[in-house]
């Protein structure tokens, strides 16, 4: 009889469990990723540390990834493909779990205060310690006595574990996009392949919507939960002091990242392959996934004496040389915002960091990847051609661009601190130029200019300290204490102040929902073009030189955008700190207080790259029109 013919070639059982760990691998560090940008603000503040630095620490993920990509590509298709993943997740799990051990090393947090915090204590000291003016410097500020304890302390700054740690985590991470998405392309059928690896990268959009939520459960808890009696705190989380337990997180990513490698470790070398697909190819191959954009590629190592005038060949295309430098200063443009946005709506909006994360996983990211979504199924129903992407991209951008400007017009009023924002002379007007923090009415005190250990008065005005608000007295314990007879709250003295800063939320509550309805709307605007972008790129290139265009364009976007971009960014932001914090050693430490002004236009300026990047595309559009007119054959051709 003659043989049953089947419609579908049966299922290898293998290749589902693959799927679902390799989904899980994902899963785990996305989330991890995500939540180490959702603590930038925490790691700030516990490690005492400017912006650059949490630049050099996020951008050290890329460079551990670079270190080992093509060897761990090359080699690892020859050895136990799941076994390298398995290996992978568990130095991506130690990496964590490093990240989060300067917690165990270093001991309580410890911030500047001037609150009494046994409540069953009769001893009310006085913030205003009566002293000769001779007592201080010349500049204003008493005379520094060291710390106790300094001496103890290691030379070593705790943050470099942190950055160790990520430099591991991105070693990790290397060989599960480039050793799962070839396992499944070598052993899956060719009709399921392309949707196996289209739920793979569903999963790991899904992944920072989690990282980021548990950012924001963590920021609601203080970092010494467990350590310390919570009563004895004297700060809440929208205080620029306060700390959450950013250790739990990663201790917590760390432990899902560490279940992902376990079913890695049962899974066969290698299943069995069709005809077609045992057939052997001329030169090695090199697959990958872009961060960036999600999408899998193959990256032919081409002998040496053909490298040379294919990558001439290529940095020669005038369509994939512009476009290459399009999507770098998009990316510069993109990663920069995502990872300080969470702290530029902390620090302008005067959210906590905790609401800030929470945004950001329920409203941006689903956004993103729901205009990238779009943007595909756009593409597949318009059927749009090289012209057409090149056109959709370009409106995209020039409509992202437009709507951006209107962040320029969102804003608040800066907070009004007395010797930062405000002269003591003149509480009417903010003002940024340099004001002393010493008034005649604080003068018979011996305040620190130092501190930051604010105080609301009763005239709605911030104070560095009670010192510096001259009070002399004080009722009440921790977060309910009552600073009185505070002579620069008013001329008539006897007036009150509470601790922490004043709110002043009400114009910044006003324009916030606004903000948030922008943000929305730009990001899906300008994630629809980012497929069709991608789209044109593997269109414009000859199919000899696609794999190296596509490897080379992940290489250069991960070298001068996902590094440098963080970095830059970060230092751009320090130079806007109106009040830095000092280190309970010496030493500058995080910064307070931020001039939002330059603040919202340092990071808004960056969409300045947007005109940029239009007029690339506009010229990008031009040279493909002219390249299909004068070409016979457009695909070759372009």
């Amino acid at each position: 009889s003659p043989p049953t013919l089947h419609p579908f070639p049966p299922l290898n059982p293998i290749i589902p469990m693959f799927l679902v760990a390799l989904s899980f691998a994902y899963f785990a560090k996305a989330l991890s990723g995500s939540y180490m940008k959702s603590t930038i603000t925490q790691l700030e503040r516990r490690f005492d540390i400017p912006s650059y630095l949490i630049g050099v620490i996020d951008g050290s993920f890329e460079i551990g990834n670079l270190l080992v990509i093509a060897f761990v590509s090359y080699f690892g298709a020859k050895l136990h493909r799941p076994k390298i993943i398995a290996v992978g997740c568990v130095l991506m799990s130690i990496g964590t779990f490093i990240i989060a051990l300067p917690h165990f090393i270093i001991g309580s947090y410890e911030y500047e205060t001037s609150v009494r915090v046994i409540v069953n204590s009769t001893l009310n000291p006085s913030p205003c310690q009566v002293g000769s003016s001779s007592n201080l410097t010349q500049g204003g500020k008493v005379p520094e006595v060291p710390a106790t304890g300094c001496a103890d302390e290691s030379n070593l700054s705790m943050w470099i574990y942190v950055l160790l740690g990520n430099v591991l985590r991105g070693i990790g991470e290397t060989p599960v996009q480039p050793l799962g998405i070839s396992y499944i392309d070598d052993f899956a059928t060719e009709e399921n392949a392309a949707l196996y690896v289209g739920c793979v990268q569903t999963i790991s959009v899904v992944g920072p919507v989690f990282g980021y939520l548990l950012g924001s459960l963590c920021a609601k808890i203080y970092v010494d939960i467990g350590f310390v009696k919570m009563e004895t705190i004297t700060i809440t989380p929208a205080d620029a002091r306060w700390v959450g337990a950013w250790w739990l997180g990663y201790l917590i990513a760390g432990v899902i990242t560490l279940l992902s490698a376990i079913p890695f470790w049962f899974l066969p070398r290698s299943l069995p392959m069709s005809g077609a697909r045992k057939a052997i190819h001329l030169h090695f191959l090199l697959l990958h996934v872009d961060r960036n954009t999600g999408v899998c590629f193959k990256l032919d190592f081409y002998p040496s004496t053909d490298f040379i005038p294919a990558l001439r060949a290529l940095l020669g295309h005038p369509v994939y040389l512009i476009y290459l430098c399009v999507t770098i200063i998009q990316l510069n443009s993109l990663i920069g915002m995502v990872t300080y946005k969470p702290k530029y709506i902390e620090q302008h909006f005067r959210q906590s960091a905790s609401k800030a994360n929470f945004l950001m996983g329920v409203i941006n990211i689903p956004a993103v990847a729901l205009g990238m979504f779009s943007g595909g199924l756009l593409m597949k129903r318009l059927k749009l051609n090289v012209m057409g992407a090149a056109r959709f991209a370009f409106g995209t951008s020039l409509i992202g661009y437009i709507l951006s400007l209107f962040f320029f017009a969102m804003s608040c009023e800066n907070a009004k601190v007395a010797g930062v924002t405000l002269s003591y002379n003149s509480t009417d007007t903010i003002s940024y130029d340099k004001h002393s923090v010493f008034a005649s009415c604080n003068s018979y005190c011996s305040c620190s200019a130092s501190d930051w250990d604010p105080v609301c008065g009763e005239n709605s005005i911030t104070y560095l300290s009670p010192c510096l608000a001259g009070c002399t007295s004080s009722a009440g314990s921790g977060k309910n204490t009552v600073f009185s007879n505070c002579s620069c709250v008013g001329v008539a003295g006897n007036l009150t102040a509470n601790t922490g800063q004043c709110l002043h939320k009400d114009d910044c509550d006003r324009m916030f929902p606004y903000f948030l309805a922008l943000s929305v709307i730009t990001s899906f605007i300008i994630s629809l073009g980012g497929t069709p972008g991608y789209m044109l790129l593997i269109r414009c290139i000859k199919p000899q030189l696609k794999s190296l265009a596509l490897g080379f364009h992940a290489l250069a976007t991960r070298t001068l955008a996902g590094i440098p971009a963080p970095i830059y960014f970060g230092a751009i932001i320090d130079t806007t700190c109106l009040k830095w914090g000092e280190k309970r050693c010496g030493g500058i430490g995080a910064c307070r207080i931020y001039n939002t002004t330059a603040y919202r236009n340092a990071i808004h300026g960056a969409l300045a790259n947007g005109g940029a990047e239009l007029e690339a595309l506009r010229k990008e559009e031009f040279v493909i029109s002219n390249s299909s007119d004068n070409s016979t054959d457009r695909e070759t051709r372009l």
